[in-house]
């Protein structure tokens, strides 16, 4: 029998997380179950809350980030405040933070002051250059990330300016790696009692995203093959890249070195490749940009001369790796995406209709995610209060000195 309260059920998280990298990981951990109290600025708020797409008083990205979490406006300025947010960290099992280094401490909510209040803490730390460089004092974003870890150059295309996705890749690698350390050392309090301070970055977290073709780079000491993915070794290559078919609609193929050729003589681009200066033999491309572009514009003339559903078809028959090339839009209604429940409609109660929001990346067998909403500006403010003993009137007294 499934348990619908959540894998993380009986876990609370307490955040003064603002943007993606730093709220991404606990409205996860809200997802399966954890209770997620997040700590705005009275009157004000988290200013991503008109970010994005506006749709009523929703806003696409406070609610894709937030959903699930629980408000309470506290003016940390003010030592009674304070004085809340500790007693929070005392009952808490996870704290979360990505203000620029220094800044926490500032405030009353540094690793070294919460571990004294509660040393089973773990605290997750998130910042844009990593806590050890030259650089670890400056503020950071998304497009800092790409473009010091290499994703900005990996993604280019040749003869064109670099530039940053549209996808904030930096920013969800990080707000993933933090969920996942930040849950490895919380197994590690609860076994020992001993919590921990977890620190990720923009920079480190897109850098791990380059994966082995960063590791690859490194030991050519060369950049890599841009325009597509061309990879392996002159004797045994592969390719990943994307073509357009008759039509215009574009396709994608990955090949190892295995599919290489036989994937050309299933398409029948063998002769055609090979008659056109030895361009069935892709490990030309790793000799010359020249040659790399040579075969890149043969395979686009020949995924030409048909339809994407003609060379799909011919392709997964015959057990090689393609698909089409959805936009994002075209993504979002792929059946795919929308039967796996990677997309998802709710009903909104404060829109009165349904709307599409990200579904679960999980499938759990005993105890599935449950997506919530985003809340409203300190919504949770009176029941959190509540929790840790404060009357109506202690909380009415608060509202007064501004300190709520």
């Amino acid at each position: 029998m499934s348990n619908s309260q959540g894998a993380l059920s009986g876990i609370r998280v307490v955040t003064c997380s603002t943007a993606q990298a730093g709220t991404v990981p606990y409205m996860l951990m809200a997802d399966l179950g954890a209770e997620v109290i997040k700590i705005e600025v009275p009157g004000v708020g988290d200013e991503s809350r008109t970010n994005g797409e506006l749709k009523g008083e929703l806003s696409s990205f406070f609610e894709t980030n937030n959903r699930g979490v629980k408000s309470l406006t506290l003016n940390l300025k003010l030592p009674e405040a304070k004085k809340i947010l500790h007693e929070l960290v005392k009952t808490a099992d996870i704290f979360g933070q990505n203000f620029r280094p220094g800044a926490a401490e500032r405030y009353g909510f540094g690793y070294e002051e919460l571990k004294e209040i509660n040393p089973a803490i773990v605290y997750g730390s998130v910042s844009a250059y990593g806590p050890d460089g030259p650089d670890y004092k400056l503020a950071g974003n998304d497009a800092i990330g790409q473009a010091l870890a290499g994703v900005t150059e990996a993604f280019s295309v040749p003869g064109q300016p670099m530039r940053t996705g549209v996808a904030s890749v930096a920013d969800e690698s990080c707000a993933i790696l933090t969920f996942g350390g930040v849950l490895a050392a919380l197994v590690h309090a609860k076994m020992t009692g001993v919590g921990q301070k977890v620190e990720t970055s923009l920079v480190g977290s897109a850098f791990r995203l380059m994966g082995w073709t960063m590791t690859t780079t490194m030991w050519r000491d060369k950049p890599p093959i841009t325009g597509a993915r061309i990879n392996g070794t002159r004797e045994r290559p592969g390719i990943a890249a994307c073509f357009n078919d008759c039509d215009g609609r574009p396709l994608a193929i990955q090949f190892n070195p295995r599919m290489w050729r036989p994937a050309l003589d299933l398409l029948g681009f063998a002769e055609p490749m090979h008659e056109d200066g030895g361009l069935d033999d892709l490990g030309l491309a790793f000799e010359s940009d020249e040659n790399k572009n040579r075969i890149l514009a043969k395979l686009s003339e020949l995924f030409g001369t048909n339809t994407r559903e003609h060379w799909l078809g011919i392709l997964r028959e015959g057990g090689m790796v393609a698909a089409p090339v959805n936009t994002m839009l075209e993504a979002a209604d792929d059946p795919n995406i929308v039967e796996n429940n990677y997309v998802t409609e709710i009903f909104h109660p404060r829109l009165g209709e349904k709307i599409k929001v990200h579904g679960t990346p999980w499938k759990f067998s005993e105890t599935p995610s449950q997506p919530g909403i985003a809340p409203l500006l300190s919504e949770h403010t009176d029941e959190i209060l509540g929790s840790l003993g404060y009357d109506g009137n202690a909380i009415s007294e608060l509202r007064e000195l501004g300190a709520i």
